[in-house]
């Protein structure tokens, strides 16, 4: 994240020297979108460190859900930057402004993809590798600020090469729509980590293991329901034993299948357990459905 930040301020300083050498919408936008991406990561890093802080009596879960409202700052801003940019590319072409220095602007721009290119890409493997939603959204914001770059470069080389000064605007306008699409992407995910949705793959994986698990001591399960909470998903189940089974004997059983299946599942799982008997569960849970 220090790596981002650092990146993300040379990036804006470039790319306004770009803008004042050219005077192009297209960068300008660019530009507009650098500011927007250094404000996202001094959010981005201040929950990064806020997710990794221990839970608290405020806070007994922790505080890792803050990546969700990471991811949404992050989308927000993104959005908000294509609007900026839509804004000027259709004032600039309906003024008819006119773009000059088009070589400097083309080498500046151009340096900047390659710096962004490679950001992104790491910004990406590292937040996929270690399951963090804050890493993965700010490795797409930069990539979304790579292809802003990308549009411009091709609408100045365009210009240069047909000496009409609408493929400027134009390439503003397709690029704000590119990054519309990633800014919704990032709400998304922020609404669907807020709400608690359901990763249906999760869900398949988790039936399917305690399936296999509880089968191995004669146990079924039901009531599973599981969250995301950012860096970890909370698991909870109930299991239905033999009437005549030990307390401990239904404890240890379910601990041995809590461990395999946190064993067999990709993400960081944490499983609670609730044991019941078959016997008299219809009498205690009356509404609930048995497997």
């Amino acid at each position: 994240m220090r790596l981002s930040l650092i990146t993300g301020f040379v990036m804006l300083v470039l790319k306004m020297g770009a803008y004042l050498l050219t005077g192009s919408a297209a960068i300008l936008g660019d530009a507009a979108e650098s500011v927007v991406h250094v404000a996202a990561v001094i959010f981005a890093t201040y929950s990064l460190w806020l997710a990794g802080q221990p839970a608290d009596e405020d806070h007994r879960y922790g505080h890792s859900k803050i990546s969700f409202f990471s991811a949404g700052v992050e989308g927000g801003l993104i959005v908000l930057a294509a609007v900026f940019i839509i804004y000027e590319s259709v004032r600039r072409w309906i003024g008819g402004a006119e773009v000059a220095n088009l070589s400097a602007g083309v080498w500046i721009t151009a340096l900047t993809i390659v710096i962004n290119g490679g950001l992104g890409w790491y910004l990406l493997r590292i937040g996929r590798g270690q399951n963090s939603l804050i890493l993965v959204s700010n490795g797409k914001h930069v990539l979304t600020d790579c292809w802003t770059s990308l549009g411009a470069l091709v609408g100045l080389g365009l210009m240069h090469l047909t000496g009409q000064p609408w493929w400027d605007p134009i390439c503003g306008l397709l690029m704000a729509a590119n990054i519309l699409v990633s800014g919704y992407d990032l709400l998304r995910q922020s609404v669907i980590g807020l709400m608690d949705h359901a990763d249906p793959a999760l869900t398949r994986v988790l039936d399917e293991s305690l399936a296999r698990e509880t089968a191995k001591h004669c146990v079924t399960f039901h009531a599973l329901r599981h969250r995301n909470a950012g860096h970890v998903h909370y698991v909870d189940v109930h299991f239905l034993f033999p009437d005549d089974i030990s307390l401990r004997d239904a404890h240890r059983i379910a601990t041995q299948i809590e461990s395999a299946v946190q064993h067999s599942v990709d993400h960081q799982v944490h499983l609670t357990t609730h044991l019941e008997c078959v016997g008299d569960h219809e009498e205690l849970h009356p509404g609930d459905q048995l497997p």
